[in-house]
Formats: C-alpha cells, structure tokens, sequence
C-alpha cells in the first residue's frame, strides 16, 4: 500500500526550494533586473534618436511627396545609392565599436581614444572618395536606377547636392560608433537629434520658399540635408576634443597613425563592409525591380521602405546596445554575461515592437496617406504595411543577435545570412512574383521570405556560442 501522507511530504521537499535555492533564484533575478538597467541606459538614447530622427525623415519625405509624385519618385530613387554609400560608414563603425566596446570592457581608456584617432583618419578617407564619386557619376546612378524621363532631371539634382555631403557623413557616423561603443550614447542622440531637426526646418523653408527664400523643391531638400550633416559633423567633433571628453582626440602625445589598430578595425570591419554591399546592392536590384511596376506603383512602396524605418529604429538601438554589451563583457572575460547580454536585448526590443507591429497592421492607409495625395497610392502602400506589421518579431531578432554577434567581432556570419537573405531569397523571390503577375504584394512577401531566412540563420549561429571564443 502506498502511504499517501509520506508521498507528499516527499513531493514537497522536492519542489519546495532551498534557502540556497532560493538566494540563487533571488540573486538570478536581481542580475537580471541590473542588465535590463544596463540595457536600457544603452538602448533608449539610441531608440529616442533614431526614432525621432525617422520621424523627421519622414516629415522629409512627406514634405517632398506634396510637391509632386515624381519628387517623391525621385528621392527615393536617389536614396538607395545614398544609402548604400552610407554603409560602408557603417561597416567602419562595425570594427571602430567593437574595438572601442573591447578596450572599454579591459578599462584600457588610451587604447579606446587611439581607435577613435584611426577611425577619423579612414572616414575622412573614404568619405572624400565616395563624395567625388558620387558628384561625377550623379546622372548615370539616377538613370541607372531606373528612373523615368521626368524624374532623371530632379533625380540628379538631388543626388548631386546629397553626395557632396557624404564626407560629412562618414565623420559623425565613425564618431558615433566610438562614442557608442564606451557606452555613451547620450552624446550622439544629441547631435544627431539637433542636426535632424534644423534640417526639417530648412527643407520647409527651401522646398516652399519660406523667409524670402527661392522654392528650390526637391533640390531644397537636398541643400537642407547636406547643411545639417555638416552641422552634425562639427558638433561630433567637438564632442571628442572638448576637455574632459570620454573619448578624446587631443589627450594624447602619440602618433596619429597606427597600423596595427587600423588593420584590427578593418579585420572586423571588412566583412561588414562586404555585408552592407550585398545588403544595398540587394536592396538596390530590388527597388528597380519594383520600379518596372511603374511610377505610382513605386511611389507607394518607396512610402513602405519610409514607413518600416520606423521599425527599424528599436531594432537598431537594441542592435547597438548588444554590440556594446557583448563587446565589453568579453573584454571582461564574462562569457555567461555576454550571452545573458545578447538574449535578454532581443526579449525587451520585440516587447517595444509589438505596438509598431499593431499600427503598421490597423493604421497603414491612413499612415502612407500622410505621404500623398493620391488615394490609389495611398491603398497601393497599404499592403505592405501589413507585411511589415508581421514580419516585426523576425526583423528584431536578426538585427539584435547580429549586433549581438559584431560584438564579439564575429561579423562573417551576419554577412553570409545577408548575401544569402537578399540576394538569393528576397532579390529572386521578387523578380518570380513579379513576373507572376502577383505585383507590390509580390516583393513584399519575398521581403519576408528574407527576414524569416535571416532570423532563423542568426539565431542558430548565435545558439552555438562559436562566437564567445573569437579573438578581435
């Protein structure tokens, strides 16, 4: 016979914790509780910046749709080549926040100052080249993208004045990633927000004509910009020659030039760099692709592509805040950390993203309905935003677990899961339902197609913790 009293007693000694139990379930807890802390302090300067920042890229772009739809056609087929300039800042602030984020971890402060001395040097660099580049070959890029008669015009205009700005660009975006990197990322949110701000005051008076001004319509737009990121570039460095600055360009004696930490920064940085061209030249044979569907048709996607940066901004302050978390915590030789770092940061950015996934869904008409005029293009954007309210939980992960990974400086898989999601999955899927007679909802699925690839090709990378023993 079994003794029912003693079972019990035995059922509660098993599942009734320990006073050691529960001290390490309280101390669990309570380590939990100072990462959110830590995360937080990271990400919502990040996530106030770049959202606002969107916003005011879309006030941009919601003040060049009102002129006409071939200066919203024209912008938008200017900025995907902007873009892709821009990414390869970006994959030089890869290795600059990594390093930083490293030195940072060891407490090694001089070190984190000589890497942003490097960085200055390759973006002044970089940035003067693509800037020339981009002023000779202005009109070939328009035509190339694939804009109709009347919009190559307005098209070159824009991309002319825009990529005389790109050195401006280069300097604050390598700045940003330094400063980001030793854990400030108040100081960025700052510039940034300022110089986004005097450039939606300055498009409404040069698109319009306001104050005595000329109504410089798209070319306004244009001007604007390229000022304020010269604006930004001026208040990045005074940030990091400032006294008492974090990060400073002007503490130290040494030579300007090293070598070794030059080759360390491209070392990580390459294959971002190699990651943001399959990325942009992906997102690039996309967009002419959709552009085949007509002027109106890719008016209302260039709407959706405005719209998902939206959703891009809680992805990307997350995505920052684990690059930085992974990368000082392995300075610091705390594996466990780093990890907990990486997964905890994906668990609040989907949390913050849910609400924009809702809007997305139930709102899109009347949101790309702020873009236009025209009700056709208004319902033709619609759709996609839907697409995009889905696809939120996929988009977070794979941003956040890549950051998490370019912390550890393992920035190879993050660019096989993008030339792979882009161009073998997104760029195909589109040209197939497209030519299916399937249209803007056609590219849009294969948009998911990618994104679902993306998050689960990360995600397994991640799970394997190959990453925790790279060496930057």
């Amino acid at each position: 016979m079994f003794d029912l009293s003693k079972d019990l007693s035995l059922l509660q000694e098993n599942h009734e914790p320990t006073g050691a139990q529960q001290k390490s379930h309280s101390g669990t807890e309570k380590d939990r509780r100072s990462l959110d802390k830590r995360i937080w302090r990271l990400t919502l300067p990040a996530l106030i910046e770049l959202l606002l920042a969107t916003l005011f890229g879309m006030v941009d772009m919601v003040m060049v749709g009102n002129v006409s739809t071939e200066a919203l056609t024209a912008v938008g087929l200017a900025n995907q080549p902007i873009m892709f300039a821009i990414s390869l800042f970006q994959a030089l602030g890869t290795g600059t926040m990594a390093l930083v984020a490293h030195f940072t971890g060891t407490k090694e402060r001089q070190a984190a100052s000589l890497v942003l001395r490097q960085t200055i040097l390759l973006g002044l660099f970089s940035g003067t080249l693509i800037s020339i580049l981009g002023i000779v070959l202005a009109e070939n890029i328009v035509v190339f993208m694939g804009a109709e008669p009347e919009v190559v015009g307005p098209g070159t205009s824009y991309f002319k004045t825009v990529a005389a700005g790109l050195l401006f660009v280069s300097v604050v975006m390598v700045i940003g990633a330094a400063l980001r990197g030793s854990g400030d990322t108040v100081t960025p949110m700052r510039y940034n927000l300022i110089s986004n701000l005097l450039n939606v005051i300055g498009n409404y008076v040069l698109i319009y004509g306001k104050l005595g001004f000329p109504a410089l319509g798209v070319t306004g737009a244009a001007l604007s910009t390229t000022i304020s990121r010269g604006l930004a570039m001026s208040m990045a460095l005074y940030a990091v020659t400032r006294p008492n600055a974090h990060l400073s360009l002007t503490a130290q004696r040494t030579a300007w030039l090293d070598l070794s930490l030059i080759k360390r920064i491209l070392r990580i940085g390459f294959p971002a760099g190699l990651e943001q061209v399959a990325l942009r030249t992906g997102i690039i044979e996309f967009a002419r692709t959709v552009a085949t569907l007509g002027t109106n048709v890719f008016a209302a996607h260039q709407i959706a592509i405005n719209v998902i940066s939206l959703s891009f901004a809680p992805a990307q302050a997350f995505g920052m805040a684990a690059t930085t978390l992974v990368g000082q915590s392995l300075g610091a030789k705390e594996i466990d950390q780093a990890e907990r770092a990486g997964l905890e940061t994906r668990r609040l950015g989907i949390l913050v993203a849910v609400p924009l996934a809702i809007v997305f869904f139930f709102c899109g008409y009347q949101i790309a309905s702020l873009y236009t005029n025209d009700t056709e293009v208004a319902k033709l954007a619609a759709g996609p935003l839907k697409i995009v309210a889905i696809m939120q939980p996929l988009q977070l992960t794979q941003f956040i677990l890549a950051g998490a990974l370019r912390g550890a400086g393992d920035t190879r898989w993050p660019l096989l899961s993008t030339f792979i999601g882009i161009w073998g999955i997104r760029v195909v899927l589109a040209k197939i339902f497209i030519g299916l007679g399937f249209g803007l909802i056609g590219a849009w699925a294969a948009n998911f197609c990618d994104q679902l690839f993306r998050s689960i090709f990360i995600t397994i990378r991640y799970n394997s913790k190959r990453w925790q023993r790279m060496r930057i």
